[in-house]
């Protein structure tokens, strides 16, 4: 397995950013500024992918993470999440990610460290054109969660 920044062409993993952000105009909005990195596995197929940003001299962001269907429950996206921790625990503090109320991605950061902070209502629907659903169920509010890298 291998992890890889992407600097140039960053547009090329569109179809999986898609997976963790349904709407490419909001792709567009951070995608540029990001610190966007790839993990390949075995075989060498890009299976997760995750985009980051500065925010303050303590914070970064994770502005997405998304794993191939195919490729989820292997692991992939705890690699690369261990990754993104230690490359940037040396110059931030803290890490935080805002996430719809999706229980099985609420239970998966949370079982990395992270903890809620606040939420911000009605972010999807004031946000995006169309509505989202995950499981069956309609996402409205954002919610933010936390870690401490440092």
């Amino acid at each position: 397995m291998k992890i890889e920044e992407i600097t140039k062409n960053k547009i090329i993993f569109l179809d999986i950013l898609l997976i963790g952000d349904e709407d490419e105009n909001m792709i567009h909005k951070y995608l540029n500024e990001s610190n966007l990195f790839v993990l390949y596995n075995e075989n060498d197929k890009p299976t997760s992918i995750c985009a980051v940003i500065r925010i303050d001299d303590k914070t970064i962001e994770i502005k997405n993470l998304a794993t191939y269907p195919e490729f989820r429950n292997k692991g992939y996206a705890s690699m690369l999440l261990e990754f993104i921790f230690d490359k940037y625990k040396e110059n931030y503090s803290e890490i935080i990610l805002g996430t719809g109320e999706n229980e099985n991605t609420l239970s998966f950061y949370k079982k990395r460290g992270f903890v809620e902070t606040h939420r911000i209502k009605n972010f999807f629907i004031n946000n995006y054109p169309n509505p989202i659903f995950e499981n069956g169920k309609q996402l409205i509010d954002m919610i933010y969660l936390k870690k401490l890298i440092k």
